[in-house]
């Protein structure tokens, strides 16, 4: 008499139905289905580009979820160009980026397009750098923990210990990078190459500058170009630099605001990804408007962290392009 083998020793493919799990019977039955990507590009503005992706993507099978698009050609100081994001679904066959590259590539030369996919299923990595204050750092962790950002954060990067504690009670790994006050050029530059091959080594795609209080030098924000956003806390052009809440209070302004741009060389110059507001009187001192101001950094970070991660946002030259 053949005796049956113990479920754990069974081939999976010989299991009876009643040994298999309600998820694992699901799976054996539904189909393999179809995967959803963005698809980014920007190229010179022409006749026919919606036509020619849009085509391309239903010859392979792809089925578009949302399209949307800009041309900047109606300002004096328009740059010319055409960008488009589409969310969309592809065929098992083809659903991977290498595919799709492929697929879309006689478009992409014809036009002489600068086009990306991402694969909506991957998430975002992502190192958090930060100081002293921590009110912008820990809301990142919790809309990330919670589930409402698209990302994964790999890790937390100081120049100080205070925020240890906040980013080791999430479970995250904890960098200290100390910098003196009034370090040379040297020390600094050997400093942010310890940040760049930590990025480097956790594979990272971003870089958010979470009240880091720390000018990036040249050598880094070219490492990290388009993929650094820092917060700062005024709503620029103005009050850049330092001190910005003690600046606004000295000039008696009636709202104050906090900014999210890219990261370049020009401080506090990065092409702008959000922006908000908040409305104040002359009653207010500046240790006041520093409390208001919190509130507004954070959900202005989070927005412009948020759309990155989505895949939302274009350059286009000192501006940005952002399909919200």
């Amino acid at each position: 008499m053949k005796l049956p083998l113990p479920s754990t020793l069974m081939p999976a493919g010989d299991a009876p139905e009643a040994l298999l799990s309600e998820r694992q019977r699901a799976a054996i039955c539904q189909p393999a289905r179809n995967r959803e990507f963005v698809l980014r590009l920007s190229c010179r503005d022409g006749k026919g580009l919606v036509f020619a992706v849009s085509s391309a993507l239903y010859d392979a099978g792809c089925n578009i979820l949302d399209s949307q698009q800009f041309g900047d050609v109606a300002a004096q100081d328009g740059t010319g160009l055409f960008f488009m994001r589409i969310h969309f679904d592809a065929p098992i066959e083809i659903a991977h980026t290498a595919a799709l590259e492929h697929t879309l590539a006689p478009v992409v030369a014809r036009y002489g397009m600068q086009a990306q996919f991402h694969d909506r299923e991957s998430e975002s990595r992502v190192l958090i750098l930060v100081s002293k204050e921590g009110h912008c750092l820990n809301d990142l962790l919790y809309r990330t923990m919670s589930g409402s950002m698209p990302m994964r954060i790999v890790g937390v990067a100081s120049n100080h210990l205070d925020c240890r504690n906040i980013a080791q009670s999430y479970g995250l790994p904890f960098h200290h990078f100390p910098i003196a006050a009034g370090a040379d050029e040297a020390a600094r530059n050997a400093q942010q190459a310890r940040i760049l091959a930590l990025a480097e080594s956790e594979a990272v795609n971003l870089v958010v500058l979470a009240r880091y209080m720390q000018i990036l030098g040249p050598a880094l924000c070219e490492a990290l170009k388009g993929r650094a956003i820092n917060i700062h806390h005024s709503f620029l052009p103005s009050f850049k630099g330092a001190r910005p809440y003690a600046q606004a209070h000295r000039r008696g302004v009636k709202l104050i605001g906090a900014t999210a741009h890219y990261v370049t060389e020009d401080l506090d110059e990065g092409p702008i990804i959000e922006q908000d507001v908040e409305r104040i009187d002359h009653s207010l001192a500046p240790s006041e408007l520093a409390l208001i101001g919190r509130d507004v950094e954070c959900k202005v970070l989070a927005r412009a962290v948020k759309w990155h991660c989505e895949h939302r946002v274009l350059l286009n030259g000192a501006r940005t392009v952002v399909f919200r």
